[in-house]
């Protein structure tokens, strides 16, 4: 048994100095998910089925080409409000200052205020999208996007969303 163990090691090391990598275990594909963290009372993660078991909402966009396209999916505001963020009578005061961080799987990030997105407030249907016109949304959009209809650059239309970081200034 002894002699295994050495030669494994051994063997490692020549692999490594003959510069050829040494076979890794396969690992699971990760399940697409998105992950609520940051200032939030119950940090979540949420899969497809998760999404799906929440209240459900479609917004129409219209396409550059004049097509009109529907979106279905989760106001964004019902993920934070399950994850704990200060939404609704919890909005007030230094509260206010809070901002929510959407990263893609490619690196991008927007920001939106808490209070754009509240009832009281702003008021905007802000969509953690899943299906497009009735199906999956494309491997280069999903499988989850955001999706801000009222906007008038599609600019913060997060596509590949799978974190949103609640963050409290601390003024």
């Amino acid at each position: 048994m002894k002699n295994r163990r050495t030669f494994g090691r051994i063997l490692a090391l020549a692999c490594l100095w003959a510069g050829v990598s040494y076979p890794q275990p396969a690992q699971p594909p990760k399940t697409p998910a998105i992950r609520v963290t940051g200032d939030v009372s119950s940090p979540i993660e949420l899969k497809a089925e998760d999404l799906a078991g929440m209240p459900r909402e479609t917004v129409s966009l219209h396409e550059e080409d004049g097509s009109n396209v529907q979106y279905e999916g989760v106001l964004l505001r019902e993920i934070l409000t399950r994850a704990g963020a200060p939404l609704g009578k919890g909005l007030r005061g230094k509260a206010l200052a809070t901002y929510v961080l959407a990263k893609a799987r490619d690196g991008y990030a927007v920001v939106f205020t808490l209070g754009e997105m509240d009832a009281t407030f702003g008021n905007e249907s802000i969509l953690v999208a899943d299906k497009r016109d009735g199906k999956p949304l494309f491997e280069y959009q999903g499988p989850f996007r955001l999706v801000c209809p009222n906007d008038k650059a599609g600019a913060r239309s997060v596509r590949m969303l799978e974190n949103l970081e609640v963050v409290r200034l601390k003024k």
